[in-house]
């Protein structure tokens, strides 16, 4: 498998998963067809090319995981199954790549694809990309949304790959927002401390798995390791030489400049993961741009949050629920039979299901799963179920909660929680970020869950019998997407 974005293209093409568009204006259009398609039911990956004021070949890909094939395709994943097979199947890789990633450091090379072009100095023009202005309220074109930004610690030698919010200011000049405590933060920190600018790289064009693994909290300095245990080779890069950092060689696009101290320029608004402008607009860090790299014909990959679905929400759902499904067997709580985080809400709505084997057995397990990542972070409300509900299915779930749960007796309220800039439940300005959670138990009442009343349910063997009888006509039933 190769960390290469063509190679993985010409995968999701063969199977029918990859669609082009041509013409679409880089001024909300690319922006508004993404938003629409990521909602319809066959939700392609999305290559825009002759976009307008730019040459052919010039390209934006959108969409790129919306769906479990694709996804599976980026994570070198068995594909087929329900997204619960996929959680349960990414618990398996999830501690086999953590065990191993240390195996798999990147691989320095002299060359790549990424360096077919280069602009330096003066010849440097962000706006030779055909970056989109994604929605219509925010404050600016963003090249950064499905980015891998790379820096480095000062004291460590740590090198860090992160997904953080990048706009573009002008020709030479970016935005780059990272949110408090965030390891690209740190670092720009540090640089800071010591009076030195915090040199950057920014990858916009790229492989899924590399964003993928740069939106995922793991330890310090562990994302290329990462990113070649789940390939099973290390992943290339060249030591670039004005920052010293190491690029991807396959890469599409990476930019690189410097993180100069106290300054600032105003950055935002920007329509984000919560559905919202939570945000507003606010004055953050920027990259004075020193050098561009890129590929002939290079594609910037986007994804852009939005209200769900979009770009990265079923990646984020996928990952965090089998995140948080460890975290609750390493904690020793027994008996926990699903974790799913909706794409509804992400980390705000999260649901898991029990085998009950104690009083006090599903409170236990709410309030150890709104304490951990992901949800610990702008988490919003944990709902535990019994082992016949399916978490992954919402309508499964408000049965469970309207039918199981007494809002008196089991709805508990935590405090002071750790939430972020981008909650909406905030009044701005305030640098007090803290939120509640509401932990629900909807588990049949342990003390009499023997005598609660039985569940209207077809017996697996009624049901293949029917269908062997009815199959076609039950394949003419409507479908209906609950939200």
């Amino acid at each position: 498998m190769s960390i290469d974005l063509r190679s993985w293209l010409e995968k999701v093409d063969a199977q029918g998963e990859l669609a082009h568009v041509d013409g679409a204006d880089w001024n909300l259009e690319i922006g508004t067809i993404n938003t629409l398609h990521s909602r319809s039911e066959r939700c392609s990956a999305l290559l825009f090319d002759g976009i307008k004021g730019y040459p052919k070949g010039h390209r934006v890909l959108t969409c790129s995981v919306n769906n479990l094939n694709r996804l599976a395709i980026a994570m070198n994943m068995p594909q087929g199954g329900s997204g619960m097979d996929f959680v349960k199947a990414m618990r398996g890789k999830l501690s086999v790549w953590e065990k191993t990633m240390h195996q798999f450091p990147p691989q320095e090379v002299a060359s790549g694809p990424v360096l077919q072009n280069v602009r330096s100095g003066k010849d440097v023009n962000l706006f030779e990309l055909p970056v989109p202005k994604w929605h219509e309220a925010d404050g600016g074109r963003y090249l950064g949304t499905g980015d891998a930004i790379i820096t480095r610690d000062p004291e460590s030698g740590e090198i860090n790959l992160g997904a953080y919010r990048v706009m573009v200011h002008d020709e030479k000049t970016t935005g780059l927002y990272m949110s408090p405590g965030k390891h690209g933060r740190i670092h720009c920190e540090k640089y800071h401390a010591l009076g030195k600018p915090c040199p950057v790289a920014m990858s916009f064009g790229h492989h899924p798995l590399l964003h993928r693994a740069a939106a995922t909290e793991l330890p310090a300095g562990a994302e290329f390791g990462f990113i070649g245990a789940v390939l099973g080779e290390p992943v290339k890069v060249i030591r670039e030489e004005i920052t010293g950092l190491p690029i991807p060689a396959d890469s599409e696009i990476v930019v690189v400049g410097w993180v100069p101290p106290d300054k600032t320029l105003s950055e935002g608004p920007f329509g984000e993961w919560t559905g919202y402008y939570a945000s507003k607009e606010r004055q953050a860090p920027i990259v004075e741009v020193e050098r561009i790299y890129f590929r002939n014909d290079p594609i910037i990959l986007g994804a852009p949050p939005d209200r769900a679905p979009f770009d990265a929400s079923l990646a984020s759902v996928v990952k965090d629920s089998a995140v948080l499904w460890d975290a609750l067997d390493r904690s020793g709580v027994p008996d926990v039979r699903g974790v799913w985080e909706s794409e509804v809400g992400l980390q705000q709505f999260v649901v898991v299901s029990i085998k009950q084997r104690y009083p006090g057995h599903a409170k236990q397990v709410g309030m150890l799963a709104c304490q951990n990542r992901p949800p610990a972070y702008h988490g919003r409300y944990v709902i535990v179920v019994d082992e016949d509900i399916d978490p992954s299915n919402i309508t499964e779930v408000m049965w469970a909660l309207t039918t199981r749960s007494d809002p008196e007796k089991d709805i508990d309220i935590v405090r002071r929680a750790w939430s972020t800039p981008l909650d909406t439940m905030i009044r701005k300005p305030t640098n007090a970020f803290f939120n509640s959670r509401a932990v629900i138990d909807a588990c049949k009442p342990y003390e009499w869950i023997d005598e609660f009343p039985q569940a209207i349910s077809t017996s697996p063997e009624w049901e293949k019998k029917v269908r062997a009888k009815w199959g076609k006509t039950l394949d003419l039933k409507s479908r209906r997407k609950i939200w």
